[in-house]
């Protein structure tokens, strides 16, 4: 798909309402896999290894998927991943052990690339340079109020219906997602035959500093993904209920979603680089404090002040990677950009529960302290000035 501007603003709001059943299914899904897991008296090291399934399939697709979509488009690519996202959160519900959540988190992981790939693209490829900032900022609300209503959904579901009816009831976001795109699919923009067809991967990480932006990227996503397992895994030790961890974890949304909002008045007022290294400063901060409180009140101040620093991480690395990519390949890059973020992702959850289980949660969250300061230190370094 090129990167021209769709005339139509409906498309747009389309890809919006996708995003908040697909990111909607991924967010609560992640969020009862680790707390069925726990419910069978499953140790950290086992939890991080079913969050870590969610990201294998991404790790290996999530490339070639924004490299066809470039030439095809992206509506029969989401079809297939909400029908695959139905399937992975009814394997739960049938098979009530350990290894069926392994398997279900693995198949959603199909669904979690598509989602993240082509939805994402979409917003870049239907705004023009100068609606960028707010289109990508519009779409990472969308991705706020998912995180937000995700744990809540999914802590609910499990205090009230137990973990296997939890799957049942949300696989409801996925069918609405499929006859969403069933009736209205037809608006989303198709791709072109002849996009991603000259150079290689070498000349795509060359153009526009790309390499710095994706380890950025990958940081500011091993972050969040890091909170948000290990804040679960934690009020479950301290004796937290499903419904407040929940609460605690959508505290962190809502502060996403503020800063969000007012993330394009941020960037024109500073450079994209000042909030980043901003954003990285207060998810230090959060890590370090997380371990030295129990009462979810305080766990909740915590996560408002985490999402505050990481909210803005992610839609302006995304702005960023679209901006500066290669005509015709913004699926590609951002496909690319995926599979690093995601081989992050299936690595850190195992090692980080086995740091867990040697030397206890403190110790993860004082590490992960120390990998935002180093993304703080990373975005420091000159780089070239945004288009967006």
């Amino acid at each position: 798909m090129a990167k021209n501007a769709i005339p139509t603003r409906k498309p747009l709001y389309l890809t919006f309402t996708l995003m908040l059943f697909g990111f909607g299914s991924i967010s609560s899904a992640r969020v009862a896999f680790s707390l069925y897991a726990l419910h069978f008296g499953a140790s950290a090291s086992v939890v991080g290894i079913v969050v870590a399934t969610l990201y294998i399939f991404p790790l290996f697709i999530s490339w070639p998927v924004g490299r066809y979509a470039d030439r095809v488009g992206s509506r029969w690519l989401l079809m297939t991943g909400t029908v695959v996202g139905m399937c992975a959160m009814l394997i739960p519900f049938f098979f009530r052990a350990i290894p069926a959540l392994y398997f279900a988190g693995t198949l959603l992981g199909i669904s979690f690339s598509l989602y993240n790939v082509l939805l994402q693209n979409l917003v870049g490829v239907m705004s023009k340079p100068h609606e960028r900032a707010r289109n990508f900022s519009n779409s990472s609300l969308i991705g706020a109020t998912t995180n937000f209503a995700g744990p809540l959904l999914a802590g609910f579901a499990i205090d009230h219906a137990g973990p296997p009816n939890a799957c049942l009831l949300l696989v409801t976001l996925s069918v609405a997602g499929f006859i969403v795109l069933a009736v209205w699919g037809g608006m989303l923009p198709g791709g072109s035959r002849h996009a991603a067809g000259a150079g290689g991967i070498r000349d795509t990480l060359a153009h526009g500093g790309m390499v710095r932006i994706l380890a950025t990227s990958s940081l500011v996503q091993v972050g969040q993904d890091l909170y948000q397992f290990y804040i679960p895994v934690y009020g479950y030790r301290i004796g937290l209920s499903a419904s407040a961890i929940g609460g605690v974890l959508a505290t962190f949304a809502a502060a996403s979603f503020f800063v969000r909002f007012i993330m394009p008045y941020l960037v024109a007022k500073r450079s994209e680089e000042t909030v980043l290294r901003y954003s990285f400063l207060l998810a230090t901060i959060g890590f370090m404090l997380v371990p030295f409180f129990e009462h979810a009140a305080a766990l909740a101040a915590i996560s408002f002040m985490f999402g505050l620093g990481m909210g803005c991480g992610q839609p302006i690395t995304t702005m960023l990677i679209f901006s500066r990519s290669v005509e015709g390949r913004s699926g590609e890059i951002l496909g690319l950009r995926q599979t690093v973020n995601n081989l992050m992702r299936v690595s850190t959850p195992p090692l980080f529960g086995l740091i867990a289980s040697a030397f206890g949660l403190s110790a993860v969250f004082w590490i992960s302290a120390f990998m935002m300061g180093g993304g703080s230190v990373l975005t420091q370094k000159p780089r070239e000035k945004s288009e967006a």
